[in-house]
C-alpha cells in the first residue's frame, strides 16, 4: 500500500494541472492496476512485476 500511495503522490505532483481526480482502490492478492479514462495502462497481474520507477508517468505521457 505504501508503494501505491507514493505513486499517487508523485503522479499528483507531476500532473496536478491536468488531474481532477485520482482514486486508490485497496485490494489483495497482488493486484495493482492503473487506469486512465477507463483504459487499463498497467497491470501487475498481467506483467507479473511491480511497475518500475517512473513507468506509470511515462505511460500516461505516451498516451494519445
Amino acid at each position: 500500500m505504501d508503494r501505491a500511495i507514493g505513486l499517487m503522490a508523485s503522479l499528483l505532483k507531476e500532473f496536478e494541472d491536468q488531474t481532477s481526480q485520482i482514486t486508490l482502490v485497496p485490494s489483495d492478492g497482488g493486484r495493482f492496476e492503473v487506469t486512465l479514462d477507463g483504459a487499463l495502462l498497467y497491470s501487475k497481474l498481467q506483467t507479473g512485476r511491480h511497475a518500475e520507477e517512473g513507468e506509470i508517468a511515462r505511460l500516461i505521457r505516451e498516451r494519445p
